[in-house]
């Protein structure tokens, strides 16, 4: 990454999740930070976050927050986004947003920067974050799409509790220990938080991310669907999703199928095609069980690949397992990328 000056930087939701994980992403990749402007609700302001072995106060979040701001990164939830991104990008900030807020609105690029990087050329202030389980899976179908086409992407996942937020983590943690002390356990967040019915998430599978939409699939799975399409800039592209909550803390494991146009296409070829991709570590060998797991992808930055294997019933059908640690190329590590390809362009 190009340094030629430093950067006032505003992170929005710092003392959430992801919020700390943009923090420590920012000072792992030692991003040319000018100037750090830590902000979030009322309720969290007057909080203490250590950045580089000095301790920041976060600010409550406010329009005139971002005078002076060259690059805001947000993770504090689709209203705040909503509010305050548009006043951040009138103020000359460029917002990376998190949520899914501006992800489906023509004029805001969707960004993965190993995928469609070129698409940040057209930004007028505000750029979103794709959701946590796109990433991953378009990081490792885009090569393929460029070398051999792409028909059709059929994707299962399951997924970390943490893509639901610090207090879902904290919710397995009790239920689990309060299941193995043989005592009833009490849920209260999960599948959603402001639903109706919450199930037990410990010992168990829930099949609902998100609310449900009127054709029978959910949002998330809405989500993968549509964003696919807009990252790829393939709306003929045939996608289907069903999302899986699992009792997992980090990192979301998907199963997809896909189907290429190239006639011919080996298993082989594809692991090889893989291996040399940007972002991208294939773990395949079935003889000596290496395979990608979310327990070791957590805490890394690349997208994991195995299971490569072809359908035995149609010639261009490939099955892939496909891992990523959620919170960071899911969402601190792309927002943090898309800043540096942001300075690389001469963009900021």
């Amino acid at each position: 990454m190009e340094k030629k000056r430093s950067f006032h930087v505003a992170v929005v939701g710092a003392t959430g999740a992801v919020g700390q994980q943009i923090l420590n992403t920012l000072e792992n990749r030692n991003f040319p930070i000018g100037k750090l402007s830590l902000l979030s609700s009322k309720r969290s302001a007057g909080t203490t976050v250590v950045f580089k072995n000095e301790n920041v106060t976060v600010q409550e979040a406010t329009p005139e927050s971002f005078a002076g701001v060259d690059i805001a990164l947000f993770s504090a939830g689709g209203a705040v986004s909503k509010a305050l991104a548009p006043e951040a990008a009138a103020r000359g900030a460029i917002v990376v947003d998190n949520t899914s807020a501006f992800r489906m609105a023509t004029d805001v690029p969707l960004v993965v920067p190993e995928v469609n990087e070129q698409d940040l050329l057209a930004h007028k202030g505000i750029i979103a974050n794709p959701n946590c389980s796109t990433i991953q899976m378009v990081v490792a179908l885009e090569p393929l799409r460029q070398a051999y086409g792409l028909k059709k992407v059929i994707a299962s996942t399951y997924q970390a509790v943490s893509g639901a937020g610090a207090s879902a983590i904290e919710e397995l943690h009790i239920q689990t220990k309060t299941a193995l002390e043989g005592q009833q356990v009490e849920p209260k967040i999960l599948p959603v938080k402001s639903g109706e019915k919450h199930y037990q998430i410990a010992f168990n599978a829930i099949p609902q991310i998100d609310v449900f939409t009127e054709n029978g699939f959910t949002y998330e799975e809405m989500k993968m669907i549509n964003e696919t399409k807009k990252i790829m800039h393939m709306p003929e592209l045939e996608v289907a999703a069903t999302c899986v909550r699992l009792p997992v803390v980090a990192g979301h494991s998907e199963s997809v199928y896909i189907e290429v146009e190239k006639e011919g296409v080996t298993a082989e070829e594809i692991r090889v095609l893989l291996s040399e991709a940007e972002g991208v570590i294939v773990q395949d060998n079935p003889a000596e069980q290496l395979y990608p797991m979310p327990f070791y992808a957590a805490g890394q930055n690349e997208v994991f690949v195995g299971r490569i294997r072809k359908d035995l019933n149609n010639d261009k059908g490939f099955h892939l397992w496909i891992v990523s640690d959620n919170l960071l190329k899911g969402a601190a590590w792309n927002s943090v990328q898309i800043a540096e390809r942001l300075i690389k362009l001469g963009l900021v």
